[in-house]
């Protein structure tokens, strides 16, 4: 069983920035995903299991990157240059097998962790 623990969040004000990390064990893809009050659960960025390769939404490309660490099991996502749209829970997600082009779909993603809330104020 996969467990996946995030940490990081906080609030913060706008144009500053944050890492999140999430805590992961094995050789998975893995995913940022947030989801802000009243909306739908949204892709924000993917890297595959070698940590090659990165997707970001078009929301965050060019603020936010997402790499990991795979001798000490961690992903991160720095975030820079917050804004107050980006307030949501963010919740790391797992699969096993390699990122496909579906790599944006929640669905695709077998393991989640718990969430940490990220809060921006203008």
């Amino acid at each position: 069983q996969v467990q996946l623990v995030e940490s990081g969040g906080g609030l913060v004000q706008a144009g500053d920035s944050l890492r999140l990390s999430c805590a992961a064990s094995g050789r998975l893809a893995m995913v940022w995903f947030r989801q802000a009050p009243g909306k739908e659960r949204e892709f924000v960025a993917a890297i595959s299991r070698g940590g090659a390769t990165t997707y970001y939404a078009d929301s965050v490309k060019d603020r936010f990157t997402m790499s990991r660490d795979n001798a000490k099991n961690w992903v991160y996502l720095q975030m820079n240059g917050l804004k107050p749209e980006d307030t949501a829970i963010y919740f790391c997600a797992a699969r096993r097998e390699p990122l496909g082009s579906t790599y944006h779909d929640r669905a695709q993603y077998d393991y989640w962790g718990q969430g940490t809330k990220v809060t921006v104020s203008s």
